[in-house]
C-alpha cells in the first residue's frame, strides 16, 4: 500500500541528520578512572605511586585507611610504614571557626595563591557526619571548584564519624601519606563545632582560628581554650559594609587575646582581617604564618612539638586498637546485646554493666 509521503509534493522534504549526542561521561575522566583500576592493590604498587606523586593512588591509599574492613588497614600501615622515611617535610596548618566563618572560600583562595607561587598543596577537609544515618554530604570539591581542578592540589573531603571535634579517625595518617606524595603543604579543614579541637591541635604545626564580624557577639561561640591553642586568629568576610565590623572585632579579640597566658611556643598569637572573596590579607596571612614557621624553628619549638604529637597520637592508636579488640571478641558480642538488654530494663546500671563486660573480657 502506498504512502502519502511518497508522492511527488512531498519529495522537498526531508529529515535533517540529528546533532551527534556528547558521551555521557566526560572521556579524560573516563580515562582517568580506568587508570586507577589498572593499580592493584599491592604494597609495592602503592608506595611507588604514593611516592612518584600520583594523587589517584594516594586517594586509594586513603581509602584504605578509612576502610572498615582488617585487610584493607593492614594493608595500609604497611604502605604507610613503607612511606614513613619521606614525611616530615611538610608544613602542617590546620583551620577551623565558627559555621559559617567561611573556611572553604578562605581555603580556596589561600591554597590558588600558593599554587600560583609554585607549592603543591593537600586539602584533607572534613565533612560532619549524621548522628542518625551517619552519612556525610562531602562537598567540599564542589565548594573548593576552582582549587579542585589545580593540578598543584590535591582534595580529600572525609567523614568525621563519630570522633568529637569533626576529626576523622585516620586524617593524620592520611597527612604523612600527603607528605609522601610531595606536598609542601597540608591544610585540615575542620568542622569547626567546638568540641575537641585538641584533636586538630595535635596533629598540625599551625593552627589557624577563622572568625566572623557581625554576627552578634564577636566572642560568642569560640571557648577559650580553641583560642589559646591558636597561633593566628582570622577574621574573615571583612569586604564591603562589613569591614568596619570586622575592624572592631580585630580590636575586641587582640584586646582577649592580652589577657591569655604565655605560650610554650614563645610566639604571641595575634588577629588579622582577610577578604576571602576580594583576596584582600591572604598574602599577608601567609607571611605570618611563614614568620611562625621561621620562629619555632630557629628556637626548637617546632620539633619539639612534632615529638610530642608522635607520643599523643601513639596513645590514640593504643586506645584505637584496645576498643576494636574489645567488640571484636567473641565473648564480649555474645554478651553485649543481654546487658544493653538489663540496662534498658533497669536491672543493672550502666557502668555495672560495663564493668562486668570489661572482666569477662579479661577473662579470656
Amino acid at each position: 500500500m502506498a504512502h502519502i509521503e511518497d508522492k511527488e509534493d512531498y519529495k522537498s522534504l526531508g529529515v535533517m541528520k540529528g546533532v551527534e549526542t556528547p558521551p555521557v561521561v566526560n572521556p579524560k575522566a573516563l580515562e582517568r578512572v580506568r587508570k586507577i583500576k589498572r593499580v592493584k592493590l599491592n604494597l609495592e604498587s602503592l608506595v611507588q605511586g604514593i611516592l612518584a606523586g600520583r594523587s589517584d593512588v594516594l586517594a586509594r591509599a586513603i581509602t584504605l585507611l578509612e576502610s572498615t574492613k582488617k585487610e584493607h588497614r593492614a594493608l595500609a600501615q604497611e604502605v604507610l610504614e613503607k612511606c614513613l622515611p619521606h614525611t616530615g617535610k611538610a608544613l602542617r596548618i590546620g583551620i577551623t571557626g565558627v559555621p559559617g566563618a567561611g573556611k572553604s572560600t578562605f581555603i580556596e583562595a589561600f591554597g590558588k595563591m600558593l599554587t600560583k607561587q609554585g607549592y603543591r598543596i593537600a586539602v584533607l577537609a572534613i565533612d560532619p557526619s549524621s548522628q542518625k544515618s551517619k552519612g556525610s554530604i562531602l562537598g567540599d570539591k564542589t565548594r573548593m571548584e576552582e582549587l579542585a581542578g589545580d593540578s598543584k592540589a590535591f582534595i580529600r573531603p572525609s567523614p568525621s564519624g563519630t570522633s568529637l571535634g569533626g576529626v576523622a579517625r585516620k586524617t593524620r595518617e592520611a597527612a604523612l601519606f600527603c607528605e609522601a606524595a610531595g606536598y609542601d603543604i597540608v591544610l585540615i579543614e575542620t568542622v569547626g563545632v567546638g568540641q575537641s579541637e585538641t584533636a586538630v591541635h595535635s596533629m598540625v604545626d599551625f593552627f589557624l582560628l577563622l572568625q566572623i564580624a557581625g554576627a552578634g557577639d564577636e566572642l560568642q561561640g569560640i571557648k577559650r581554650g580553641i583560642m589559646e591553642m591558636a597561633e593566628l586568629i582570622v577574621i574573615n568576610k571583612a569586604d564591603g559594609n562589613n569591614k568596619q565590623k570586622a575592624a572592631l572585632a580585630k580590636v575586641q579579640i587582640d584586646n582577649a587575646l592580652h589577657l591569655f597566658p604565655p605560650p610554650d611556643s614563645g610566639w604571641y598569637p595575634t588577629s588579622m582581617t582577610c577578604s576571602s572573596i576580594d583576596k584582600n590579607g591572604i598574602p599577608e596571612i601567609w607571611e605570618k604564618i611563614q614568620d611562625y614557621f621561621e620562629f619555632t624553628r630557629a628556637n626548637g619549638y617546632l620539633n619539639a612539638r612534632r615529638r610530642e604529637q608522635a607520643i599523643y597520637w601513639m596513645h590514640e592508636s593504643i586506645n584505637e586498637y584496645l576498643k576494636d579488640d574489645f567488640f571484636n571478641d567473641e565473648v564480649v558480642k555474645k554478651n553485649l546485646p543481654i546487658k544493653k538488654q538489663q540496662v534498658l530494663n533497669n536491672q543493672l546500671s550502666s557502668f555495672i554493666a560495663a564493668n562486668q563486660l570489661f572482666k569477662e573480657y579479661k577473662r579470656r
